[in-house]
């Protein structure tokens, strides 16, 4: 009830997660905290501050565990991008103490683009980016320009920018790691969901940095979306890319469905078929303009999905897909319990 006087630093010296979405108070000094960590799936803590002892874990998010000779823990990198600028991302190295690699002097590469456009990625344990890392992959995953948790600035650095700035700072950062040997370009890769796939679609039709992709519910067909999204989205496009219709020719420009001619890599297409923010359509049209130019490319419909996939089955398959599309477009042979897939064009 009264002004704080005095402010005193916790951190994870005290048991605390790496990273603390919410909190609330309770009684006699208590707080209850939602956190993780890299390699602490998300859980409710009760702790009082003024207790020596550690937070107390009422409730996770999950029992399974895994030994530390499997999970990769994330360092926060900085990166130059265009227009002289730093960008930011968390650089997962690949780790497995069952294996060793002998004959390859850097991994292959996934870049992840995260959704919104204007979230962020996160530190807390994801067994997405684990199995990833796991099967010998270096993941790195970018806060491009707009990310939130940086401050106004470079948050509205992605203004009237959407498709610009976040295709740029995705390739930097890939650049970034290859040049120093931790990852090879040869073998370089990118996913993203929802936003995040409009990323990875334009990087891959805009620039030459990726060799392959994957975009779940992604946006090809920026026009489109102006016309066909959700009520609550129904304006969002003006701050991210411009007035619409009255700026139609930039919508146009930065749409990816619109300059299939300058794509040259493989792309798998991953959507939900009763998705009403990004709607099946743009997946398909997608697919048709990938099949008619003769680019290796993969489309799976998930029934009963929406935006984001909801059942474990389909969460499971979506990941084992996409690692089989690797394997197959990047000629990786031997790949234990991978799936087989039909891919168009390869």
């Amino acid at each position: 009830d009264k002004p704080a006087v005095d402010i005193v630093r916790y951190d994870t010296h005290q048991g605390l997660p790496r990273t603390i979405s919410d909190v609330v108070p309770g009684s006699h000094g208590t707080l209850y905290l939602l956190g993780a960590g890299p390699a602490t799936p998300p859980a409710i803590y009760r702790w009082n501050p003024s207790s020596p002892s550690s937070p107390e874990i009422l409730r996770s998010s999950s029992k399974v565990t895994f030994p530390d000779s499997l999970l990769s823990t994330p360092t926060r990198i900085e990166f130059p991008t265009s227009g002289g600028l730093t960008s930011f991302g968390y650089h997962y190295p690949p780790k497995n103490d069952r294996y060793r690699c002998t004959t390859e002097s850097s991994p292959p590469l996934l870049v992840k683009a995260h959704g919104g456009p204007t979230s962020c990625a996160s530190t807390a344990y994801d067994p997405s980016i684990q199995f990833w890392t796991s099967r010998g992959f270096s993941v790195l995953d970018v806060d491009y320009s707009g990310s939130t948790g940086y401050g106004k600035d470079y948050r509205r650095r992605l203004r009237r920018r959407w498709g610009v700035a976040d295709v740029d700072d995705v390739c930097a950062g890939a650049a970034f790691l290859a040049q120093r040997g931790l990852a090879d370009p040869q073998r370089s890769c990118i996913d993203g969901r929802s936003a995040g796939g409009f990323t990875v679609l334009g990087a891959l039709t805009f620039r030459d940095v990726f060799r392959a992709g994957t975009s779940s519910y992604g946006i090809g067909d920026l026009t489109a979306l102006a016309g066909d999204t959700h009520k609550f989205e129904s304006r969002y496009l003006d701050g991210l890319v411009g007035r619409y219709p009255e700026e139609e020719e930039l919508y146009r420009q930065r749409s990816p469905i619109e300059h299939v001619e300058k794509l040259s890599c493989p792309v798998l297409i991953l959507q939900g078929e009763e998705d009403r923010v990004v709607p099946p359509n743009q997946a398909r049209k997608m697919h048709e303009a990938l099949l008619t130019k003769g680019i290796p490319t993969c489309l799976k419909v998930y029934e009963g999905e929406q935006h984001g996939f909801r059942k474990a089955e389909n969460i499971e398959d979506a990941l084992d897909r996409e690692l089989a599309f690797y394997g197959k477009v990047f000629g990786m042979e031997g790949i234990p319990g991978v799936m087989e897939i039909e891919v168009d064009n390869l």
